[in-house]
């Protein structure tokens, strides 16, 4: 194995390179159900499974990523599921049927519960705190392209081709990632591996689980549907029982008492519920488009992609100014813009003009740069270094509910009291109250950000460039400190 790259190069690239491909693959694959159902000759609502078994299955892995990382190392853990991600995705291709799709998706969602934590903490353990916001600057440049291209993606080829390609497309970029890995990563481990928390790993993933089916279920089911209910009881049951074996146990699957960090604790819960609004536009914004507005589908994919434009350069400035104001100043600025934004989207209607629209999602970008990677960095302000890869997996955790519960959220308000066609075809004041809705959940989730103690974030930024001249005058100055 060659790592002549060096690893403060490789261990980005790696990051960049599965971020992308996960992003793209969930935000691609909503286009191709259509096409699909006609393929198998099914209903739209005979899909959820295709939807619902990726995020199930994720979360039932997500608890164990932190414990295999240490067991395995960062190096094995990320060519392997990276591996499986890759097949999954060519088996999906392939499916000869609606239960090989399922089974193929199932097996991706559990790839990909590794991928993303074990890629976070890969960079935490390379790159110090303060590091991270200049590098953050760069690494999210792909990561914001990724949602952009991948409706336009998923349009040209479902029309172009056929929906297999949407899985597909997968392959080549997942093999090249593996052969890169292969060749350029080096291992990455602090120390050894604890005992394992068998009972902790099968109460959180089976708990995980269930309430993520729950909450993908419900809009489509009904929430007070058995099937539904039963999983959201199961799903609160089994964590709460999860959380109590986890405080009590010595080496934990997840590292419940790092919540008892206050910075890292708010940061966290801002993710949580400041990921609603933000994914919330996200998902209702095609929906709109095609529905209220009677758009097509590509203009319907076309919509988002200026939100990450909006993105890129906020980024810019957060990166410059992160060391002088910190995180707590610019999350809470972010997600007031933010809120703001939704009432903007609330006041659009069928004539609203689709460069209008996407305006709206520019400045929902620029908002949402201001939210990503400052939660990010400064949850990890606080975290010793042997803990880094257990944070990391509890804010995928996070992460992932939040990305969950958004459209739970719009879906459940969209449909709220209605009765018969309208379920199907939500009237205008239907999406009009959901923009109201994510926008009181960010004003709240602001609210709460200007509360934050930044303090520890803050010294961990790094020096502002200009101070190259104080540090040499404060050379010179030296030796006449040393005379007095």
């Amino acid at each position: 194995m060659s790592t002549r790259l060096g690893q403060r190069r490789v261990v980005p690239i790696m990051a960049v390179l599965t971020t992308f491909i996960c992003i793209v693959d969930g935000a691609i694959t909503t286009v191709a159900l259509p096409s699909i159902a006609r393929q198998f000759d099914l209903t739209p609502a005979a899909l959820t499974g295709v939807v619902v078994v990726y995020p199930v299955c994720l979360g039932m892995m997500i608890p164990a990523s932190a414990w295999l990382v240490e067991r395995y190392g960062g190096r094995r853990l990320m060519l392997l599921s990276l591996s499986a991600f890759t097949a999954a995705s060519g088996l999906c291709g392939a499916a000869p049927d609606l239960t090989a799709l399922v089974g193929a998706r199932a097996l991706q969602g559990l790839a990909a519960g590794l991928l993303m934590p074990t890629s976070q903490a890969l960079l935490f353990r390379t790159f110090s705190q303060a590091e991270q916001v200049r590098l953050s600057r760069l690494m999210v440049i792909p990561q914001q392209i990724a949602p952009a291209i991948a409706p336009l993606l998923g349009g040209l080829l479902v029309t172009g081709l056929s929906w297999r390609w949407v899985f597909y497309v997968n392959v080549p970029f997942g093999a090249a990632a593996v052969l890169f890995g292969a060749l350029f990563l080096a291992e990455h481990r602090d120390h050894a591996a604890g005992r394992l928390d068998l009972p902790g790993l099968l109460l959180c993933g089976a708990g995980t689980a269930a309430l993520m089916y729950g909450v993908c279920a419900g809009p489509d089911l009904g929430w007070t549907g058995p099937p539904v209910l039963g999983a959201l009881t199961a799903g609160a049951v089994l964590l709460a029982v999860a959380v109590r074996h986890q405080l009590r146990t010595p080496e934990p699957i997840l590292r419940l008492r790092l919540f008892r960090d206050r910075l890292f604790r708010d940061t966290n819960l801002i993710s949580l519920v400041g990921y609603v609004p933000m994914m919330g536009a996200m998902f209702l914004g095609p929906i709109f488009i095609q529905e209220a507005r009677g758009g097509s589908a590509l203009e319907s994919g076309s919509t988002t992609f200026t939100e990450a434009f909006g993105v890129l350069v906020t980024m810019q400035l957060v990166g410059a100014v992160y060391h002088r104001v910190g995180p707590r100043l610019i999350i809470g600025t972010g997600l007031l813009g933010v809120a703001a934004v939704m009432v903007l989207f609330a006041t659009a209607g069928p004539d609203t003009g689709l460069w209008t629209f996407r305006c709206y999602m520019f400045l929902l970008g620029l908002a949402m740069g201001g939210v990503f990677i400052p939660t990010t960095i400064a949850s990890f302000s606080t975290v010793a270094r042997p803990d880094v890869a257990h944070a990391a997996t509890l804010n995928t955790v996070v992460r992932q509910t939040g990305s969950a519960l958004a459209p739970a959220v719009v879906t459940s308000v969209l449909v709220f009291g209605a009765t018969g066609q309208e379920r199907v075809h939500p009237p205008l004041a239907a999406y009009q109250l959901s923009y109201y809705v994510l926008a009181a959940v960010a004003l709240v989730a602001a609210l709460f950000a200007f509360t934050v103690p930044d303090g520890p974030a803050r010294t961990t930024a790094p020096a502002p460039r200009p101070a190259r001249r104080s540090a040499r005058r404060s050379d010179a100055d030296r030796p006449r400190q040393r005379i007095g």
